[in-house]
């Protein structure tokens, strides 16, 4: 009986070798399916049996699983390789590592009906699903089913209230052309307390605060800067913040922080700006034709201090805009930095002469051909030109400049009758704090009176940034140590109007 044994036992080792071998053979094949081609055990020749639909492969290194050939990436889809590139492993262990975050704050559930806003990979509803989120979907303007669904944020294509959670990554938010629109359909369609968080590369205090302008029917739960996953976007400020219950309606236009009827109180974030501006020019200069032209150089413009992609519009006021070329062609539209924003520019402009040059600017500009005044009615000009000013106007705008606002005197002059607005009401109706507005004012000295005005109605809450010419009675540029007549008002007044300006938190720039 022994050698029965024997060979019975030599036997059960070779099968066991031989079984071993074989496990061995179906390891190495299964792991250089997926570590080395990218694929799923779909292929075929590589694989020794057929999977589960659901079952999901563990993607070394990656520290999520990479779902692929089964319910959440079909196997036709042509972007198969993508969803098992490193990028994509990166993305979605990044998106599980934040959503599982938000889950252990209780600002997002497994039951949440969830929206991913304007994703183009779709990582992020991939990384929802994969830590158990599974009623999600995102939206971008190409669809790829079962992830994606054709949308933009702009034009979300879901009902009022449909869900619980909405998320806004890839700093697309900054990126929008539409930014004011992207935020009213995340509140349309998202249901009441429930939660949005975004994830913007702007990290100042300006564009904090113009992004909640924007979310002005939510509350702000709380904010955290992260290291982002790849070099595109390696900062990332995510802003969590939660639908209110009751929103009330002001008739489609925001009531801005800061202005309660006539009363204006200009934030805290602009009185920051005017701390980093250029210093004002103390000394009245003896030729202010050169000094202030030079200023230009020092001008700290609010866009190169702060993100402005959070605003609802873009608007450039020019007050006194005289020719096309005088400052909105030759200065605002080659100079002046935008941040590829879009602006519409309104020209103010009383005087006739310059009205023609407006005519081939109807798409880009809005002419208003009347006067900034302080209130609605007809106004005289006397127009009374310095010595030498005829040469100043020739080489300023080859046309003639409106004087100042005055009584007609008896001395001959020529005189003009204008319509004159209400331009503080004017800007009230034309603009809310939620869009960003920069102002010229060339006014022949009207400033003395428009500014206060926009001061008493509020209206000085709704500009972001102002270029100012202040007239006084300077030295003439024809005429040595002789000063102009034509204004009364002295330099020291001059630099007390831009100084109260300053102290009242308003970024104002010495023009020329």
């Amino acid at each position: 009986m022994e050698p029965a044994t024997g060979k019975s036992s030599l036997f059960r080792n070779i099968l066991a070798r031989a079984l071993i071998f074989g496990v061995l053979i179906m390891v190495f094949r299964f792991a250089y399916v997926v570590t080395i081609t990218g694929e799923s055990c779909t292929l075929g020749s590589f694989c020794f049996f057929s999977l589960p639909q659901n079952l999901n492969f563990i993607v070394p290194g990656a520290g999520v699983s990479a779902i692929v050939g089964n319910d959440a990436v079909s196997r036709s889809d042509p972007r198969r390789d993508l969803y098992t590139s490193k990028e994509w492993i990166r993305a979605v262990h990044f998106y599980s590592s934040v959503f599982q975050d938000l889950i252990s704050e209780g600002l997002l559930s497994p039951h949440s009906k969830s929206l991913c806003v304007e994703t183009p990979l779709g990582q992020e509803v991939f990384a929802l699903k994969e830590i158990g989120v599974e009623n999600s979907i995102g939206i971008f303007k190409r669809a790829a089913k079962p992830l994606l669904v054709k949308g933009e944020g702009h034009q979300i294509p879901f009902d009022d209230n449909s869900f619980d959670f909405i998320f806004s990554g890839g700093a697309r938010l900054d990126a929008s052309a539409r930014p004011a629109d992207f935020a009213s359909e995340i509140a349309r369609t998202l249901k009441p307390e429930g939660f949005v968080v975004v994830h913007v590369k702007a990290n100042d205090t300006y564009s904090f605060n113009s992004l909640l302008d924007l979310f002005s029917s939510f509350n702000l739960v709380k904010t955290i800067d992260m290291a982002g996953f790849d070099s595109s976007m390696p900062y990332i400020r995510e802003i969590v913040l939660r639908k209110d219950t009751v929103i009330l309606n002001h008739g489609g236009r925001k009531i801005p922080n800061g202005i309660s009827g006539n009363k204006c109180s200009v934030p805290g974030h602009k009185r920051e700006l005017v701390q980093k501006a250029e210093p004002l020019i103390e000394e009245e200069p003896l030729k202010p034709w050169i000094t202030l032209k030079r200023n230009i150089n020092n001008v700290k413009y609010l866009p190169s201090m702060v993100d402005i992609s959070f605003k609802n519009r873009y608007v450039y006021v020019d007050v006194g805009a005289r020719s096309y070329g005088s400052s909105i062609g030759s200065w605002f539209r080659k100079q002046y930095p935008k941040q590829n924003k879009t602006f519409h520019v309104y020209a103010i402009e009383a005087d006739k002469t310059f009205h023609q040059q407006y005519e081939s600017k109807k798409k880009t500009v809005t002419l208003l051909p009347y006067a900034a005044w302080v209130k609605n009615e007809t106004l005289r000009f006397e127009i009374n030109r310095d010595p030498g000013q005829e040469e100043v106007d020739e080489l300023k705008d080859k046309g003639r400049g409106m004087g100042r606002i005055q009584p007609v005197k008896s001395s001959g002059g020529e005189v003009d009758e204008i319509q004159g607005f209400d331009f503080a009401e004017w800007l009230k109706n034309t603009v809310t704090e939620s869009d960003f507005v920069v102002m010229k004012m060339d006014v022949e000295g009207t400033e003395f009176d428009l500014i206060p005005r926009l001061f008493k109605t509020g209206a000085i809450c709704l500009i972001d940034e102002i270029f100012l010419e202040c007239h006084y009675n300077r030295w003439q540029r024809c005429c040595p140590g002789q000063r102009s007549a034509k204004y009364e008002k002295t330099y020291g007044q001059c630099l007390q109007l831009f100084t109260s300006l300053r102290e009242s938190g308003v970024l104002v720039h010495q023009w020329w």
